[in-house]
């Protein structure tokens, strides 16, 4: 192979690393992916970070109580001064928006942009919605104190971190969860219910073609019910509550496995065994390299993760190092279409920008179809090319690329070419680019170009 042939290839490899294993280069991340490529992507798995001071849903518990109580004694007519009340009232929603535009910035201004893009496949994975006022204020911290932690250990920590958080539990009802012979279902008539157990079966381990019957869903259920979301003034501990009195007595049986153990551990025992199922590993690890590599994903590919799995009881560093490593991965032609997410932030990686108001993120997202903590499914947002390129998606890319392209007219196009695609342009979209009638008009192209929006 000629050099010129050899720095071809090498740059096509960073390309790749850039592009479609992370949110796309910044100035000067081409020239260091460039000089190892596999290399240069497996570092970047690493813990992520969020704002500190950012609430955590022990805050949003308290405020949303505290906001309750006011409700209250408002119906009662009792002569109070509510003057802080637009306070707890607006917490939830400004923790919203505070907590969504911190992540995407992070993920903007970030080295490390593969982990950004491993974070919110795991929290589009374990997705919440923010459709009450509660849930605005938890949805966020689902993935800030549950997913970040574990983002590069065991899966069966983050599913149990997941399964008890308050804003898992809270979406999916999993607090009004009580076992037929509970002591507050004989009590006070409380019953079973499925969501969470379903969810975990269907969506978070096995997947929706996985080895469980429906007694499997009833039966986790009840070795989770009494898992709920502690009182802000009356019990201690940070969201998460055992009530034992609510816990479905007696053994369970799982997918076969018999569970004799008392209380909680009967459940945090059955969600390890799932973690670590093979079904499990197959589903993850599929929908793993479905995300970071094709939609038909080789099957070689799929068995070097799967054995990785297996062999490191669900480690994901390693799953994903296999990947990353894998001649599988690295796949010439692009593949996938980048979804309105991946769309706004390598946008703002290619420009080099740093600073993004709030309104502008939440504005694009919204006319996009990707709301942050929106997809009103358990399920998140699709990761299927199809779904994002109907004519209606198309034109709001085009209209957003056009809004965009009038904002950063004093950036030098080629600059910008240089930095998010190096010369694997083709002579097409250069000369569109570089022939436009203004400057708004070549970056709206550069950003609607097909080397910019396939990765």
């Amino acid at each position: 192979m000629s050099e010129q042939n050899m720095k071809t290839h090498s740059l096509n490899r960073a390309l790749i690393a850039t592009n479609r294993f992370g949110y796309g280069a910044r100035q000067g991340e081409m020239q260091k992916a460039q000089r190892d490529p596999k290399g240069w992507v497996i570092g970047q798995l690493k813990t992520v970070e969020f704002d500190p001071s950012l609430p955590g849903s022990d805050e949003v518990l308290h405020a949303f109580y505290q906001y309750q109580q006011q409700q209250r004694k408002k119906k009662s007519n009792q002569n109070i001064d509510f003057g802080d009340d637009e306070i707890p009232k607006n917490f939830s929603r400004k923790t919203l928006q505070n907590a969504s535009a911190d992540g995407l910035i992070r993920s903007i201004q970030s080295s490390d942009s593969v982990s950004w893009r491993l974070l919110d496949f795991f929290s589009n994975h374990f997705s919440v919605t923010a459709n009450n006022r509660l849930m605005a204020g938890l949805a966020t911290t689902l993935e800030r104190e549950a997913i970040a932690p574990n983002l590069i250990g065991r899966f069966e920590d983050m599913l149990l971190a997941i399964t008890k958080h308050p804003a898992m539990l809270m979406y999916l009802n999993n607090e009004r969860s009580f076992g037929p012979n509970s002591l507050a279902a004989k009590k006070r008539g409380k019953g079973l219910n499925e969501n969470l157990a379903r969810e975990i079966l269907e969506l978070h381990t096995l997947g929706v073609d996985g080895p469980y019957s429906q007694q499997d869903v009833i039966e986790l259920a009840k070795g989770i019910s009494g898992w709920s979301v502690k009182h802000p003034k009356r019990e201690e501990g940070n969201g998460f509550v055992f009530r034992n009195y609510g816990h479905e007595p007696g053994k369970r049986t799982l997918l076969g496995r018999s569970y004799r153990q008392n209380g909680m551990s009967q459940g945090e025992q059955m969600l390890r065994d799932l973690a670590t199922h093979p079904a499990t590993a197959k589903h993850i690890c599929r929908k793993l390299a479905f995300h970071f590599v094709s939609e038909n994903p080789p099957k070689s590919l799929l068995d070097k993760m799967q054995q990785t799995w297996r062999e490191t009881d669900g480690n994901i560093k390693s799953v994903m190092t296999t990947l990353f490593r894998a001649d599988e991965s690295w796949i010439a032609e692009p593949q996938k279409f980048k979804t309105p997410r991946e769309f706004v932030i390598s946008s703002y990686r290619a420009f080099g920008i740093r600073e993004v108001k709030q309104n502008s993120f939440r504005y694009s997202l919204n006319n996009l179809g990707q709301q942050p903590f929106n997809a009103n499914s358990p399920a998140g947002y699709s990761d299927k090319n199809e779904d994002w390129l109907g004519p209606s998606a198309l034109m709001a890319r085009i209209d957003w690329s056009a809004m965009v392209g009038g904002y950063q007219k004093w950036q030098k196009i080629e600059k910008i070419l240089s930095t998010s695609l190096g010369s694997q342009v083709s002579q097409h979209t250069y000369n569109s680019v570089m022939r436009a009638e203004s400057r708004e008009q070549s970056i709206a192209l550069f950003l609607m170009s097909p080397e910019f929006q396939w990765r």
